[in-house]
């Protein structure tokens, strides 16, 4: 069956579903396919087109766990094939550099790189690859309201209550209409701003949060990457960091001022910055390979967690829950995370009733989002300059970062948190 005017195959919308989930991004996209091979009824709501969803650039550092989830929900051909796995990263401070091994420091685990965007496109394919294959996904459909998820009057912290006969509805505007679509349980993965984290009553939730003196200047360029893994350099001019997309494209950030124009930066400019930053001492002659520059933004970092992550039933998953500076390269893996755990609860639910696994989702991943948060503020805090840095400040930070050159334990710390946790205790 196809729409006589694109082409396409015709989108069924429906009125009910055991799961809704909101937000089609990574998160969403993943805890719908993992849903469905588990036999469980789900709908997606997003409120970009395709196209947009596809184009959105973020993270691309993935942990071991991370791969394992996409590989073995059907998403890893093209992540086998086109991603790039890595032993380790490279720490660059007072001129010198420092490999940190995680194979040998972490139990073997490694990481990959491979984009966000490749991994949202590989997983719509799945979901779009025939009519009785992936479930339900709406494109341009812009959830304005979720009601009906509230617990009963018996809570016991952790947000679940007793679960009483609610029976949630997302109200959504899609091709023109008002629809609504009613559901067992609500998931929001639409992110901070997203209207399932602001549909949480005042008094049911709290967030920390945290903001950050500086930001990142990130560009992509399509010159091939000038190392073999990714680079966290500490200089005195402040932070930088090299990463890559593919053989021939870089990516590479520099630390900037909160609120920085980008068109202050011209390409010349910031080659020569990131050359600066990246120098070692002695008789070195380590260079960037510099190439046309082809996107270039100014990303602010803060620190972000709300609890609880559920509140009746309605769940918060990825960004919605938690934010964390890209400097620990959690973001994206925390999502995961947190998807691939509330779908195996949803499972031992549809399978058995027994609701033990989603009343202990939030506290379970809350203990590994606050571990995930440490890591990314310590990360962030001992390679950037703050403005009003002083000298002794800087002295601690190198004395730190000397310690993890130095000390075995120091070193598998770092490695064993980069690397990834395991999902639970």
């Amino acid at each position: 069956m196809t729409d006589d005017s694109s082409g396409r195959p015709a989108v069924q919308v429906p009125e009910e579903t055991t799961v809704g989930i909101i937000g089609g991004g990574p998160a969403g996209l993943l805890l719908s396919r993992l849903l469905h091979r588990s036999g469980i009824d789900n709908v997606v709501l997003e409120s970009r087109d395709r196209s947009y969803v596809e184009q959105r650039q973020r993270a691309g550092m993935l942990e071991q766990t991370t791969v394992d989830v996409l590989r073995d929900c059907g998403a890893g051909a093209r992540l086998a094939s086109e991603g790039l796995v890595h032993d380790g990263i490279e720490l660059r401070f007072g001129g010198r550099s420092r490999h940190i091994d995680f194979p040998t420091l972490a139990d073997g685990r490694r990481v990959t790189i491979y984009a966000q965007t490749e991994i949202v496109k590989d997983l719509i394919a799945l979901q779009l690859s025939g009519l009785s294959d992936g479930a339900p996904l709406l494109f341009g459909a812009e959830v304005r309201s979720v009601s009906g998820f509230a617990p009963g009057t018996e809570q016991d912290g952790t947000g679940a209550g007793s679960p009483g006969p609610q029976k949630p509805e997302l109200q959504y505007t899609y091709e023109g209409r008002e629809r609504v679509l009613r559901c067992a349980f609500v998931v929001g993965c639409d992110g901070f701003h997203g209207v399932s984290r602001n549909a949480l009553p005042v008094s049911a939730a709290h967030t920390y949060e945290r903001d950050y003196p500086y930001s990142w200047l990130g560009i992509l360029a399509d010159a091939p990457p000038a190392c073999e893994e990714l680079i966290y350099a500490h200089s005195p001019r402040g932070f930088a960091l090299h990463s890559m997309r593919s053989p021939s494209v870089s990516r590479l950030y520099l630390q900037v001022p909160n609120g920085t124009d980008p068109g202050e930066w011209p390409e010349e400019r910031i080659w020569d910055e990131l050359d600066a930053r990246f120098a070692l001492g002695g008789d070195s002659d380590w260079r960037l390979n510099r190439g046309p520059v082809t996107a270039k933004a100014v990303l602010p970092m803060r620190s972000s967690v709300t609890e609880p992550m559920r509140h009746g039933r309605l769940f918060l998953a990825g960004d919605a829950a938690h934010i964390v500076p890209p400097t620990g390269a959690k973001g994206l893996n925390l999502a995961v995370a947190d998807v691939a755990v509330l779908a195996r609860a949803f499972a031992r639910y549809h399978a058995t009733g027994d609701t033990g696994a989603l009343d202990s989702y939030s506290a379970d991943r809350l203990r590994r989002v606050w571990r995930a948060e440490h890591f990314s503020y310590f990360m962030t805090t001992t390679l950037h300059i703050s403005p009003d840095q002083s000298p002794f400040d800087t002295r601690l930070q190198l004395a730190q970062l000397e310690r993890i050159a130095s000390s075995r334990t120091a070193a598998t710390e770092l490695a064993e948190n980069y690397a990834g946790l395991a999902l639970v205790d």
